[in-house]
C-alpha cells in the first residue's frame, strides 16, 4: 500500500453514487467518499452528473484515516476527468469555452449589424 497524504492526488474507480456523495475504492482496498460538499463550489442538484458507476476519476486527498483505510476526497480544483466522454456525449477539453469567448465579440457585432 502506498504511503498517501493529504493533498495527495489519487486516481480511483466509482464503486457507488448516492445522493450525498460519490464513493472510490482506492488501490482496490482503500475506500473513500466525496461528499457533495466537494463536488464543485456551485450548488450541485445532482450527484450523478459528476461521475459514472465504474469510472476512474482522479481526486485530493482532504482527510485520511490509514488504520481504518478511509479518506475523505475533494474534486473542487482538480481536472478529476481525463478528457473523457460525459454522460451528454461531449467531450471535456482543458480549453472549455476560451475558444467560444475568442469569437464572441465578432458575433456580437455581427448580429448587431444584421438588426440595423
Amino acid at each position: 500500500m502506498k504511503d498517501y497524504k493529504v493533498g495527495d492526488i489519487v486516481r480511483g474507480v466509482v464503486t457507488g453514487i448516492e445522493n450525498y456523495g460519490i464513493f472510490l475504492l482506492i488501490d482496490n482496498e482503500i475506500n473513500g467518499l466525496i461528499h457533495i460538499s466537494e463536488l464543485s463550489e456551485l450548488f450541485v442538484r445532482d450527484v450523478s452528473e459528476y461521475a459514472n458507476l465504474n469510472e476512474t476519476i482522479n481526486a485530493r486527498i482532504i482527510e485520511y484515516d490509514k488504520p481504518n483505510k478511509k479518506m475523505k476526497l475533494t474534486i473542487k480544483d482538480v481536472d478529476y476527468r481525463d478528457n473523457v466522454i460525459n454522460k451528454h456525449g461531449i467531450i471535456e477539453t482543458k480549453n472549455g469555452f476560451k475558444n467560444l469567448s475568442k469569437k464572441l465579440d465578432d458575433w456580437i457585432v455581427k448580429k448587431q449589424e444584421e438588426y440595423k
